[in-house]
């Protein structure tokens, strides 16, 4: 095992994912899958997540951030909490591996509260600075569920969710799965990270560039996504 905090010299596997056959699936699609593969899955899946911007309509919170409402943002997301905990103690966990950028940008300051609300609640993440990864961009964004299965999760130009691609080639997925895992091992608990980095932070500033692409997200299902 590696001990944390310790550079583990890596090939790119991550160059592969493009290629890749795989079975492209819109967003009912994807979810419908994802949820199906979760609930049997029996050893914790793994999430990769690099970039530093997505739209989540969906989630009360972000929704809250983007109004200018941050105090209200955090109350719903420390509500949060229980329903996590519940969920997890339910399903395998997820262990995400969230690259991070200076200066941290609002997406970013915002999900760093729930990752640490997600932590506390049995769902493991650990944090890596975006040029420990340099050497691997572009990275994609994954859900590996196990040796041979993950997904690429697909967005669009403002980082909104559009579906994603099913993958189940071993040799794909196998070598994904295990930097994966040997990135995690380096990388800094999210709660420490966001104790030190991002609870100082005053409230981000919303634009009116990120606010004008809210019309395209206008749906609210409320749905629960991990």
């Amino acid at each position: 095992m590696t001990e944390q905090g310790t550079p583990v010299r890596l090939t790119n596997p991550f160059a592969a994912v493009a290629g890749a056959g795989g079975e492209v699936m819109d967003v009912p699609e994807y979810q419908a899958g994802f949820d199906r593969d979760h609930e049997a899955c029996t050893e914790p899946m793994w999430k990769l997540e690099r970039a530093q911007t997505f739209y989540e309509p969906d989630v009360a919170s972000w929704r809250a951030m983007m109004d200018g409402e941050w105090e209200r943002s955090l109350a719903l997301i420390h509500a949060m909490a229980g329903p996590l905990t519940d969920y997890f103690r339910r399903r395998q966990p997820v262990r995400r591996l969230r690259v991070a950028e200076s200066p941290i940008t609002p997406y970013l300051q915002w999900e760093m509260h729930i990752l640490a609300v997600r932590a506390s609640a049995g769902s493991p993440c650990r944090v890596l600075p975006a040029e420990r990864v340099a050497g691997l961009e572009p990275l994609p964004e994954l859900v590996i569920f196990s040796p041979a299965l993950m997904y690429e999760v697909l967005y669009d130009e403002y980082g909104g969710g559009s579906g994603g691609r099913r993958i189940t080639d071993r040799d794909v997925v196998e070598p994904c799965l295990d930097a994966v895992s040997a990135l995690f091992g380096e990388g800094e608990d999210v709660r420490d990270f966001h104790e030190r980095e991002v609870v100082p932070l005053p409230p981000p500033v919303i634009t009116d560039g990120m606010r004008a692409a809210l019309p395209a997200y206008a749906h609210r299902t409320e749905e629960f996504r991990v």
